[in-house]
């Protein structure tokens, strides 16, 4: 019990008030860089690659699946419904398609920084989540998925 005759709670906070500590949490998304940014999120973007430091891969290719979570304020989309305010998530999927599909990289951690640059450069975002699955990596015993994720964000 507390000199206040209150028990478990600092002397300062009204009995039937929570501590300010304990309210509710800030608005936003969990995960997200600032924990009050909305997210745009895009799985499942597959292309054949030709990534990887053999030459079976760099020759036969293989399939590659990008996910992709955009850190953005959402609000100036959502109350004016103007696409221009918000990332366009078929443009996203075209970039990032074209990206797996191009140039080849020996690790897909290269291959997941050139997307994450690319889509920095590209769309009015604060971060974003980049994961590159391989689910075809290279790997003598059974596995079910292979993958990198990475976040980079603007300075």
């Amino acid at each position: 019990m507390t000199t206040d005759g209150t028990v478990g709670r600092a002397a300062s906070v009204p009995r039937g008030q929570a501590p300010k500590s304990a309210t509710a949490p800030a608005p936003g998304r969990p995960g997200s860089p600032s924990g009050l940014l909305d997210t745009v999120v895009l799985r499942g973007i597959t292309a054949k690659g030709y990534h990887g430091v053999f030459d079976h891969e760099r020759r036969d290719g293989q399939p590659f699946v990008v996910d992709i979570v955009l850190h953005l304020d959402l609000q100036p989309a959502g109350t004016s419904d103007d696409l221009a305010r918000t990332a366009h998530y078929g443009d996203l999927a075209d970039l990032v398609h074209g990206i797996i599909g191009g140039d080849p990289f020996d690790l897909i951690e290269a291959l997941a920084e050139t997307i994450a640059s690319a889509v920095l450069a590209s769309f009015p975002v604060a971060a974003v989540d980049v994961t590159v699955h391989k689910p075809k990596a290279p790997i003598e015993v059974p596995f079910g998925d292979v993958a990198v994720t990475l976040r980079r964000s603007r300075p």
